[in-house]
């Protein structure tokens, strides 16, 4: 399985992505579902992917491979004027692979379905986010829909639901996605360390931090044991339940 972050902020934007995928208990890989481009100071995007691995595998190598076609080609998502059409471009290609994969066409239960975040700023517009649906189709994040979440995102949601405020730093970001993730990782075997870190600082166009946490993190453990601490300290503090 997976689980994938992408979350917008007043000061720009964080992605944190697992890198597990598994085929059964006892075929268990690592496969990096972020990937990030840029023309410093003209445009940083930014995929995260989830689903079938070989169906999002052919959307990102089929993406890098338009990059570099010749100019009589459509326009790759570093030639594009606007994150809506970088979006739409990405949809496109995944019906692409989708159908050509299937043989019948993108259908949201095929098994070689995936779904995708894509985060990032062109000169000239805002950073946006979007979530690409299997089908190709797509929506925006927006103030009522600040982050998106894709892959097993049931056990690190309700972090997510509390502890988000747009006016954040990227240091309390970090964290709170470090909670959510933390939160999954205990729950559900399919999702994995290492996980993939990285920030984007609005209208620098330019890429920020990239980090791989491995699960020897010092800072990442800390965390982790400071929640739990927290939580069994919170939960006393609670008023007293009466039998």
């Amino acid at each position: 399985m997976t689980y994938c972050v992408g979350m917008r902020i007043d000061k720009g934007l964080v992605f944190m992505s697992d890198t597990r995928t598994n085929a059964g208990i006892d075929n268990v890989s690592t496969f990096k579902k972020m990937f990030a481009w840029s023309t410093p100071g003209e445009r940083v995007i930014v995929i995260q992917t989830a689903g079938n691995l070989a169906t999002t595998q052919a959307v990102i190598s089929l993406l890098e491979e338009r990059m570099k076609a010749p100019a009589d080609r459509n326009p790759g998502i570093l030639e594009v004027p606007t994150m809506f059409q970088v979006a739409k471009l990405v949809g496109d290609t995944l019906k692409e692979v989708v159908a050509a994969q299937s043989g019948q066409g993108p259908v949201a239960d095929s098994a070689f379905s995936a779904t995708i975040i894509i985060g990032g700023q062109i000169a000239g517009s805002e950073p946006r986010l979007f979530l690409v649906y299997p089908e190709g189709n797509f929506i925006e994040a927006s103030d009522e829909t600040p982050y998106f979440q894709i892959g097993e995102t049931k056990y690190g949601r309700p972090i997510l639901l509390r502890g988000y405020e747009p006016q954040m730093d990227f240091t309390d970001t970090v964290k709170l996605l470090m909670l959510s993730f933390e939160s999954t990782l205990r729950a559900n075997l399919s999702v994995g360390m290492p996980l993939d870190l990285l920030t984007y600082e609005a209208d620098s166009l330019t890429l920020g931090q990239e980090r791989r946490i491995t699960s020897d993190d010092t800072y990442f453990q800390a965390i982790a044991e400071a929640w739990s601490d927290s939580i069994k300290a919170s939960i006393k503090a609670l008023p007293d339940y009466k039998f």
